[in-house]
């Protein structure tokens, strides 16, 4: 299944039609740039860099980087991962002692600038990122029909807050099932798909048919080609330690976070769906639903308070002076749980998967999740567009950190 399959059963909220075309027909048709949060550079330990990249994969680049300065690439900090099939713009942090080696490297399609002195960075360390992405192969009526999507839109309070493909895969969506069997404890499963599975459409898929239907370590690796790194690493500790479980441990931290994080996205989007269906308000809040505060158009994930019947009102207010949101799950063992209505379908999204939260404490301790909470909508900040004769849609907007550009387009453009 690739990810336009996987999408489908996630509803739209707008009832329009959309404009159809394509994004990322070039790397340059899709810029990205991180605005960071200034602490970064605070401190003198670290050596600040702006990573400009095109058609790298972030972890890809990071270890790269790690590799030709001859440092871990866990020394080298950043904010998030970006996409690939794109320009993108983010800051990295590497010890101050390599900042000269940095600072002569030269790979391809990479470009290094210093910035500053200051400290590691860690995962969340920004405040969202800027947009510039251009919708090629429309029809002369997209602008028209993108201020109508856009209306209705606004009208309903934004954009539904979806989690993009980015988190599931393109062509093999397997990280959120991979992610729930790790939950389960069924490191031996989990293994097995996240190797094996093959669409047929890509390098190395022969390689993971053949691990599928024999299991066969030491054929594995030897046809496994060597750009499948994880899946390789995971190979050959299995190998040592004949323990599935010690190699998903073996993993980057970032990467095997993933699974989890991948599992709990796809039952946020499950939620979220759901409510669309059934006629659920995402801009008004009802008795029993967590809403999240939100400052300067940037919701504050940590700072929720639950609707009850005697402050229902007073929240609405505040949700329609956009300084609140409606939230949904993020499935996790400290997660805030909904009452009411709202309640009973996070309750019955569990029952149907058959997982509980403490399964989330379970997990090894580098991989447990907390959980919390995220808004339903999305408001895109500072959002322009226009058509541009021959070439098609152009749009530009922030987005909060964690909200996916890719989900904006999917109501412009229709294309799960």
């Amino acid at each position: 299944m690739d990810y336009r399959e996987f999408f489908s059963r996630f509803r739209h909220l707008s009832g329009k039609s959309g404009i159809g075309g394509k994004i990322k027909a070039l790397p340059e048709d899709f810029v990205v740039i991180e605005e960071s949060l200034p602490q970064i550079f605070e401190g003198r330990k670290q050596a600040v860099f702006l990573l400009k990249k095109r058609n790298w994969d972030t972890m890809a680049v990071i270890r790269e980087i790690a590799k030709r300065t001859g440092i871990s690439h866990r020394e080298i900090g950043f904010a998030g991962t970006k996409d690939k099939r794109a320009v993108t713009y983010q800051y990295i942090s590497v010890p101050a002692g390599v900042k000269e080696k940095v600072e002569a490297l030269q790979i391809r399609d990479v470009e290094l600038s210093f910035v500053s002195y200051g400290r590691f960075i860690k995962l969340g360390h920004l405040l969202g990122n800027r947009f510039r992405i251009i919708v090629k192969g429309v029809g002369e009526d997209a602008f028209e029909r993108t201020k109508e999507i856009v209306r209705e839109l606004r009208g309903k309070g934004g954009f539904p807050n979806y989690f993009g493909y980015q988190r599931f895969g393109e062509r093999r969506v397997v990280n959120h099932l991979v992610g729930k069997l790790l939950l389960q404890g069924k490191f031996d499963e989990a293994a097995k798909l996240f190797i094996g599975e093959a669409d047929g459409t890509m390098e190395g898929d022969d390689a993971r048919r053949h691990f599928s239907e024999a299991g066969d370590v030491e054929l594995a690796l030897r046809e496994f080609p060597g750009f499948l790194r994880y899946e390789r690493m995971m190979l050959q500790v299995y190998k040592k330690t004949g323990s599935w479980k010690r190699a998903f441990l073996a993993l980057p931290m970032p990467i095997l976070r993933i699974f989890v994080h991948s599992y709990q996205s796809y039952l946020f989007n499950l939620y979220l769906s759901m409510r669309i269906e059934e006629g659920l308000p995402l801009n008004e809040a009802l008795v029993g639903d967590i809403v999240v505060q939100v400052k300067g158009g940037i919701p504050h994930r940590d700072r929720t308070y639950r609707v009850t019947e005697t402050n229902v009102s007073f929240v609405n207010e505040k949700i329609k002076q956009s300084q609140a949101m409606v939230s949904g799950p993020l499935f996790g063992f400290l997660m805030r749980r909904a009452k009411g209505l709202p309640g009973r379908l996070e309750e019955g999204i569990l029952e149907e998967e058959g997982i509980s939260l403490e399964a989330f404490k379970r997990l090894p301790k580098s991989m447990a999740e907390p959980g919390g909470r995220r808004e339903l909508l999305i408001r895109p900040i500072g959002l322009t567009y226009g058509y541009i004769p021959g070439t098609g849609i152009c749009l530009r907007f922030f987005l909060p950190k964690g909200v996916y550009a890719t989900s904006v387009l999917r109501e412009i453009m229709k294309d799960h």
